[in-house]
């Protein structure tokens, strides 16, 4: 298949509370970043942004959707690219960690649409903490960080949702939410321009690896 009859949309939420220093669509910003570069480099073509997200139960960071509607968003929205652009497949670059259940639905989707999906949650799966040290870092390397507002950044009382430290429902419910917590209140948070940098070369990569393969 031609790179240019592969779309690359992104996937992130737009209204979740990513501490003092990152703004509330930080996730949107950093897949459409790497969904962006990645279709320059291979020749496929960006498709967008889904401005709907869902997010897993028991957690409270912010205004999200049902996964119905997330699902009803992106059908119209590869229907359109397809009747429009002719495009024959995509990949989804996810960075937000609620949209995951997306995955499972997707083979429902390919059959329905006839195009060939990938979902690339590689963002999620190096970026560590919610709104910790691996996030910061790649906001910093995309300039999305307000360095005044560092100070206050890892006040967990008023931003509970950085590392879901604060977040007791989250953390009773899932492993993987209370192993988190727990790394961040022992090592804290920090940004790493250049960390960030390469964290994001690694995705960019990876979602390069899917093009290629499809």
């Amino acid at each position: 298949m031609d790179a240019s009859k592969v779309g690359i949309m992104a996937l992130g939420s737009h209204e979740e509370r990513h501490g003092a220093a990152l703004p509330l669509d930080t996730d949107a910003k950093l897949a459409s970043h790497v969904a962006q570069e990645a279709a320059k480099r291979a020749g496929a073509k960006f498709i967008g942004v889904l401005y709907s997200s869902h997010e897993l139960p028991g957690i409270d960071t912010g205004k999200h959707q049902s996964l119905e509607e997330v699902l009803d968003e992106l059908r119209t929205a590869l229907l359109n690219a397809k009747r429009a652009l002719e495009i024959k497949a995509a990949v989804l670059v996810n960075g937000h960690g609620g949209n995951e259940p997306i995955r499972e639905r997707l083979p429902a989707l390919e059959a329905e649409l006839g195009m060939r999906l990938v979902f690339n949650n590689t963002l999620i799966d190096l970026e560590g903490p919610h709104a910790a040290t691996g996030e910061l870092s790649m906001g910093a390397a995309v300039g999305i960080v307000d360095f005044s507002r560092m100070v206050n950044h890892a006040d967990f009382a008023r931003h509970p949702e950085v590392g879901f430290v604060g977040l007791r429902e989250a953390r009773r419910r899932y492993d993987w939410a209370e192993r988190q917590a727990q790394e961040v209140e022992k090592r804290g948070v920090r940004v790493d321009k250049f960390l960030g940098e390469k964290l994001l070369e690694c995705v960019v990569i990876d979602v390069i690896n899917d093009i290629r393969e499809l």
